[in-house]
């Protein structure tokens, strides 16, 4: 069996990503794991993103600090991680700045995540094609496994 030591989860605070998150807490609890609470900002525009090429996906840098995607970033990946600590698990918050897809596998990587669990909202057809899929991206890109969990959502029948 596949020991998943440390787990990362991307999170944005949507209802997808928090059953992805409650996912991934109930892996951490059952595995002993260490939990990594990743949120991906933007890349800043202007001066201060001229120093970064995007593919590092580097974390935020400090004249970022005040900026309001940070800082609600900085606070949604904190609430997971006091969550996380109510329940015995380590965690750890980061904020990175990117593309979703590319921030998520970097940190991945930078961080020696043995699993990513992350959210889809569960497009098909015309919708997921025009937008595309941040987790298809991950999924087909990744070196470690991919957990997909979507929301529950009412039945249309």
């Amino acid at each position: 069996m596949t020991r998943f030591g440390t787990i990362l989860v991307a999170t944005d605070g949507s209802d997808d990503s928090d059953a992805a998150v409650e996912a991934a807490l109930d892996l951490a609890h059952d595995t002993n794991g260490r939990l990594l609470v990743l949120s991906v900002v933007p890349e800043a525009s202007g001066d201060a993103s001229d120093e970064s090429t995007g593919s590092d996906a580097d974390a935020e840098s400090p004249a970022r600090d005040d900026d309001e995607e940070v800082i609600e970033a900085n606070d949604l990946t904190n609430d997971v991680v006091d969550h996380a600590v109510e329940w015995g698990i380590e965690a750890t918050p980061l904020v990175w700045e990117g593309e979703p897809a590319d921030a998520i596998l970097a940190a991945a990587e930078s961080e020696g995540a043995d699993v990513i669990v992350i959210g889809s909202s569960g497009k098909s057809g015309v919708g997921r094609m025009l937008m595309g899929s941040v987790s298809d991206d991950i999924i087909r890109r990744s070196v470690v496994p991919v957990m997909v969990v979507r929301a529950a959502r009412e039945r249309e029948d």
